[in-house]
């Protein structure tokens, strides 16, 4: 059951994208009007829930022996950003606001920072530091013992919401070589909509529960890949676009946007495969040359899932110095080609469904807070 909160006790005004406590109220009508319902502001109990446990974070083995970006360059667990804490309960709320429509039903909820460590659940399960070092989003106990169920079933969540999201969400760590430190992200804004392919929005079925997946190929080391892009926003010189599968230099104080796009249509049989990806398919050109559809080996439609994760830059030609830490070719090339993200469903049902149904196939923007049943997320 979603929480809904009654308003009294002390609450504090939150900014999402800085995961940053901005003020504090004696009552939760005051910060709610503070916060007036924006995407990027909400508000949260000054204490926590009583009754709630915080999962203790992640913790690294210090002995393991990861593999190296390349022959020159490593990092070691102990330099590593320490972990967040994430939100034990849920955290849901009648709302009076309504999503408009749109012309492609979309829900989005942004996730701040959780931890990093060199674990691969879905490609290196129950063996710790087997894997090159990713950025972990979502669910703070997602580590290499994860599994579908444990991910689904507890640990906090450092997603708008809480625990109404346990999913896991993980992408590889962006590295600044020039300091030999790992990069930890502003926020991932995870995007599941309609799709702007399949048609008619109806097709689009709720999230199975247990399905994951892998997007893009950790192993790529050439321009060129379709589902793994890269782009700038904003700065002072208002650096926007740059796309392209490698990392660009933006403007100091612009953002470097890592973007991952999964495929959408599920064999309908198979919540994994032996590659993360073989249950899963792009979209394809439907017969009559008219549009797209799913191929009659992955029947169902399910919200197409994109991987925003968003990085400043601090100073100028910073990121000239970035690489991921799959990148394991030639440093004389452009960094970023190996792009590629995991997802693992972690949703309470009854709330993805909702929001599938109310967001999705209703054509509705739900923007980054809405469920589209009258609560939204804060």
């Amino acid at each position: 059951m979603a929480q809904t909160d009654s308003g009294s006790g002390s609450w504090q005004l939150y900014w999402v994208p800085r995961n940053q406590t901005l003020a504090t109220y004696s009552d939760f009508d005051a910060c709610r009007r503070a916060a007036n319902l924006t995407s990027n502001l909400s508000c949260r109990p000054a204490t926590p829930a009583t009754n709630t446990t915080p999962t203790p974070p992640v913790m690294q083995p210090l002995d393991v022996k990861p593999p190296t970006m390349n022959n020159a360059f490593h990092i070691d667990a102990s330099s590593l950003p320490e972990a967040a804490v994430g939100v034990a309960y849920d955290r849901v709320q009648p709302t009076a606001e309504v999503a408009p429509p749109s012309d492609i039903g979309a829900f989005r909820i942004p996730c701040s920072f959780s931890h990093m460590a060199f674990d691969d659940p879905l490609v290196y399960p129950g063996v710790p530091g087997a894997a090159h070092l990713h950025t972990f989003f979502g669910n703070t106990a997602t580590s290499a013992t994860s599994t579908a169920e444990s991910i689904r079933t507890s640990g906090d969540s450092t997603c708008l919401g809480g625990t109404i999201n346990r999913s896991a969400y993980w992408v590889p760590t962006m590295i600044d070589t020039a300091t030999r430190t790992p990069i930890v992200p502003d926020v991932a804004g995870i995007y599941y909509k309609q799709g702007y392919t399949l048609n008619p929005p109806t097709i689009i079925q709720p999230l199975p529960v247990g399905l994951r997946m892998i997007a893009g190929d950790p192993t790529n080391n050439k321009a060129g890949s379709p589902v793994a892009l890269f782009k700038c926003i904003g700065g002072p010189n208002n650096s926007n676009d740059q796309y392209g599968s490698s990392i660009p230099n933006c403007d100091a104080g612009a953002q470097v946007y890592q973007v991952v796009v999964f495929p959408q249509c599920w064999d309908g049989k198979n919540l994994d495969s032996p590659d993360h990806k073989s249950h899963m398919s792009y979209v394809v050109a439907a017969a009559s040359g008219s549009g797209f559809r799913c191929p009659s080996t992955h029947p169902v439609a399910i919200p197409e899932i994109t991987f925003n994760i968003i990085y400043t830059v601090q100073t100028a030609n910073a990121a000239k110095a970035w690489r991921l830490s799959s990148d394991t070719y030639d440093m004389s090339l452009p960094g970023g080609y190996s792009s590629h993200a995991d997802w693992v469903n972690g949703w309470e049902k009854a709330i993805s469904d909702a929001w599938a149904a109310g967001c999705v196939e209703a054509r509705r923007d739900c923007h980054a807070h809405l469920l589209g049943d009258g609560r939204m997320m804060y």
